[in-house]
């Protein structure tokens, strides 16, 4: 029960966002008991979709991605006491959003 595209990782314990913080590169491991919901939408035409790291509004924080602009939903986390939210766009985004979702639920 793990996912892992090569930017976004999750497993039971965690999720990994890889190349997250700006400029190092650095990734942002986020406890799977740290997170109370998230929420999955369509990356939009223009908004975010072009624009590779970071967001274009204060709302939420996406991870370096040259590949954003092909792929077509956000996942945005709600993780109390981080803001901006982080968020990402997995390459396979329904098993990881069927994922989350079974380990969220099934969690300690």
């Amino acid at each position: 029960m793990t996912y892992d595209d090569g930017l976004v990782q999750l497993d039971r314990h965690a999720i990994t966002l890889r190349r997250y913080h700006f400029p190092s590169g650095t990734s942002k491991v986020i406890p799977l008991r740290a997170v109370r919901g998230y929420r999955v939408e369509s990356l939009g035409l223009v908004m975010n979709r072009f624009r590779i790291w970071g967001s274009s509004d204060l709302r939420r924080w996406l991870p370096l991605d040259v590949w954003r602009p092909i792929k077509s939903t956000l996942v945005t986390l709600d993780v109390p006491g981080t803001r901006p939210s982080p968020a990402c766009t997995p390459l396979r985004a329904k098993e990881f959003v069927t994922l989350l979702g079974t380990l969220l639920e099934n969690r300690d």
